[in-house]
């Protein structure tokens, strides 16, 4: 049996690319549609009268009451402390599915709904919450300072560049000092930057709490009081 042998051989060329003529830098910009839903436990103060404008209080939950049971949303939050102080207020605490983020298009859609399909006093829509809900708040009051008069995160996190954003919208944020979840200096960068153009920003740090901030916040009846006390002027301004 005869063993035949081949060699290949490997032509190198050598190709010159012609230089370019133009070179400039573009903007790119277009709508898309896209269609997003929510589901969402609405709570109306006792006495509720259609003839009356009520304060917007929205609640964004945390990670372990996302799902399709909007029961789970009441585990955490301002309900109780709400009932108990009996402040008229309507609450809305939407709910993530299960193992998604915050889609916060869908948060911003939902709140526009809300604002004008609800006897909503515009200058009173307050927006809190807790953990990747902390986060959502950060972030749809950077999108939207516009709407609200005060937002309250809580253990939350967002990108200190945006900040300015706030310069017109009441802030206090909470975080527990052993947080090994969300570093509390996530939300120290925050305030900090907030504080170089506004003057109503506050942050408390709760020196022996863990991830678990929200509880204390939402006990604490500091927080309704300073929260319902403030108003929207204008396009966000406040007094």
């Amino acid at each position: 049996m005869k063993t035949l042998l081949t060699t290949a051989v490997v032509v190198v060329c050598c190709v010159s690319l012609p230089s370019w003529s133009e070179e400039s830098a573009e903007h790119f910009e277009t709508t898309i549609n896209k269609r997003v839903t929510a589901k969402y436990l609405l709570i109306k103060p006792k006495d509720y009268s259609a003839s009356e404008e009520y304060p917007l209080l929205i609640f964004l939950h945390g990670r372990g009451e996302q799902g399709d049971d909007l029961e789970k949303v009441r585990i955490h939050g301002p309900f109780n402390k709400i009932s108990e102080l009996d402040i008229p207020v309507i609450i809305v605490a939407p709910q993530s599915p299960l193992d998604e983020w915050w889609d916060v298009d869908t948060l911003e859609a939902l709140t526009e709904e809300l604002i004008g399909e609800l006897n909503v006093d515009e200058d009173r829509v307050y927006l809190t919450g807790l953990s990747m809900g902390g986060a959502a708040t950060w972030e749809l009051g950077v999108r939207h300072p516009e709407w609200f008069a005060a937002i309250a995160p809580i253990c939350g996190w967002s990108v200190p560049s945006k900040a300015s954003r706030l310069k017109n919208v009441a802030v206090w944020a909470f975080h527990g000092r052993r947080d090994k979840v969300i570093p509390v200096q996530e939300t120290i960068n925050m305030i900090n930057s907030i504080n170089e153009t506004n003057t109503d920003a506050r942050l408390t740090i709760y020196p022996d709490a863990g991830h678990d901030s929200w509880t204390e916040t939402y006990d604490n009846p500091e927080l309704y009081k300073w929260l319902f006390s403030k108003r929207r002027v204008g396009d966000g301004g406040r007094p």
